[in-house]
């Protein structure tokens, strides 16, 4: 065999060394000229067919159902199950590797992995990538740059200054630490004082006035360099049995302080560090700092292996809580505990990554006057969040539109408006509202809306289809097979409109007929799950679907920024990974299936 064959490419990237091998002792080459049936339905296969050169495509009767192009492999279900159930057809001629029957099953049995990203399902391909991937994240972490973590400022003070202004300094700064400057018989003169050194001041017994912060600051300092990696900074800790770095940069200067929290949490999640900014912010300046640092965070994370759900939820976390800061910092007192600030779409229900259109609103308490400046107040807290880069929504649909704010009772006639008067962008309007989630305020206000909807909206069953007709609107993943293999022109590919609405507008629609208040594509299919309305195995496919769709825009969101273009999501064929087109075809399987579901369901096609 020759030694071209690409075991980087799944699912042979898993094998070991004695398992390759295995695979190049046993493997030979195929030629097949366009238009041959390489396999047909009832066929026994005694081969599994590797691509090198060449198109084939997948059908039953006269539906296309996927197209494989170079280092694709098929029909190892077929194999597995000893009978083939589609006919596959050379579209462009054909040079593949046959690798034989006998051969494919001695490696199904050596190599767990192998098997499951051949032959099994979509959520049991993605959940043996996510156990790989698990295995390399915190090893890739803690080869991070130590510049990369959180650094605190370093505040420093004069050996001389008492114990009082140091304290002082504790509140008004808002850390635990500072470093001590001029001290004697010190090569650098430098050591440090912090709230754990405070309870040896107090335990001195002199008054602390007259405690000087030199006497009992601790010494040498210990420092690591901005370049060294997390790991080496974690055993620095841990042998000098400390509790802070000084970090230095490349002339010697303290750049600032590496807390042992920040650190671990640096090593966990990140996001720690992110909510420490946004609680000590002061202004919509260091908001906007802290905002700069989600982007970031995101990119660090999906870099490191992390698991799509959790990027989500941290992200969701973190913003929530930065849109809460800045209208508490933007509106008077008096209207926060009035009102109620809620977002909408993606961000509202926790799926959002990379920052997208402000989609908001604002629900105000029934019989409050608000302030004669609501508009401005409004206004401001946009131009706010655009700084932030979220950029306004090109529908308005943001509460310095007068449209999305408003009493609890304005809201209700709106609903129902949007329900029985479905013109124009109603729709769209009632789906968007379906997925709000209060961020600040009083969340009540907002449970009232939602309510109402729900009496009016689950109570009619012609109404609810008509709602989930939108599934079809950007029609089905026909003749995407040839764009992304190179058989018709190339253009990117909107994952949003082919896979991620259909699944997330479904799952929406059977929530609203079964009133379930979630408003989290994971949330509502849980909870579809346990009411009988959704059949596990295909509520775990859609959710994995959902989540795999979602790493793809992420990263093709991430190359955008970097190039910086605005990020559009969409998906450019040519960096797929042959991987990759087999799980987007899997997921398309699966999202075709729902389709199909639904309009059973909801009787769709009688509207």
């Amino acid at each position: 065999m020759p030694n071209a064959f690409n075991f980087s490419a799944s699912p042979f990237d898993c094998l070991s060394a004695e398992e390759r091998a295995l695979v190049r002792g046993s493997v030979d080459i195929a030629y097949y000229p366009e238009g041959a049936v390489v396999l047909d339905m009832g066929d026994a296969p005694a081969h599994l067919f590797v691509i090198i050169k060449g198109y084939v495509t997948q059908a039953e009767g006269d539906e296309v159902l996927a197209t494989y192009g170079p280092d694709d492999c098929f029909d190892g279900r077929g194999l597995v199950a000893g009978r083939v159930s589609s006919r596959f057809t050379v579209a462009e001629e054909l040079l593949a590797y046959q690798l034989a029957r006998a051969t494919v099953m001695e490696l199904i049995a050596r190599n767990r992995n192998f098997g499951a990203l051949l032959f099994s399902d979509l959520g049991q391909k993605l959940s043996t990538l996510a156990q790989r991937a698990e295995q390399h994240e915190m090893q890739s972490l803690t080869l991070t740059r130590v510049d990369q973590a959180f650094l605190r400022p370093a505040h420093v003070v004069d050996a001389g200054t008492d114990i009082v202004s140091v304290v002082r300094l504790f509140q008004e700064q808002r850390t635990t630490s500072v470093l001590v400057s001029g001290l004697p018989d010190v090569p650098d003169g430098l050591g440090l004082f912090s709230n754990t050194t405070l309870q040896r001041a107090i335990l001195d017994g002199r008054p602390l006035a007259q405690i000087t912060v030199g006497e009992l600051a601790s010494h040498p300092l210990v420092t690591v360099r901005a370049s060294d990696q997390l790991g080496d900074a974690m055993a620095l800790l841990l042998r000098a049995r400390v509790h802070r770095l000084a970090v230095l940069g490349e002339g010697g200067q303290v750049l600032g302080i590496l807390e042992a929290l920040d650190l671990f949490s640096f090593l966990a999640n990140q996001s720690h560090l992110i909510t420490v900014h946004i609680e000590q912010a002061r202004d919509l300046a260091a908001l906007e700092q802290a905002a700069a640092q989600v982007t970031r965070l995101v990119a660090v994370l999906h870099r490191s292996g992390t698991r799509i759900a959790l990027v989500a939820q941290l992200v969701a976390q973190l913003n929530a809580r930065l849109f809460e800061r800045a209208w508490q910092m933007i509106a008077p007192r008096d209207l926060v505990a009035n009102s109620c600030l809620f977002v909408m779409g993606s961000e509202g229900r926790g799926e959002q990554l990379l920052k997208t259109d402000q989609d908001n609103g604002l629900l105000l308490r029934d019989g409050y006057e608000p302030p004669a400046d609501l508009q401005a107040i409004c206004e401001r807290f946009s131009q706010a969040l655009a700084g932030f880069g979220y950029p306004e929504c090109p529908g308005r649909i943001m509460l310095s539109n007068p449209a999305w704010r408003g009493t609890v009772s304005e809201f209700g006639d709106r609903v129902r408006d949007w329900l029985f008067k479905p013109e124009g962008d109603s729709l769209m309007h009632l789906a968007i509202f379906l997925d709000a989630h209060a961020v600040a305020g009083d969340a009540q206000l907002l449970s009232a809306v939602r309510q109402r909807l729900f009496q009016l909206g689950a109570e009619n069953d012609a109404l609810v289809a008509r709602f989930a007709l939108a599934i079809d609107a950007f029609g089905g993943p026909a003749g995407w097979w040839g764009r992304l293999l190179g058989l018709e022109d190339v253009t990117l590919v909107n994952l949003k409109k082919a896979g991620i609405f259909p699944i997330v507008h479904g799952v929406r629609s059977l929530a609203l007929a079964r009133r379930i208040n979630a408003t989290g594509t994971a949330e509502r299919i849980a909870a579809l799950q346990a009411e009988g309305q959704l059949d596990a195995a295909l509520g775990q496919e859609l959710l994995q679907g959902l989540h795999f769709l979602m790493e793809l825009r992420l990263q093709a969101g991430l190359d955008e920024l970097e190039l910086q273009r605005g990020v559009t999501g969409n998906v450019d064929p040519a960096k797929l990974t042959s991987l990759q087109r087999d799980l987007l075809k899997d997921t398309l399987s699966v999202v075709k299936r729902f389709k199909a579901l639904l309009h059973q369901r909801l009787r769709m096609d009688a509207v």
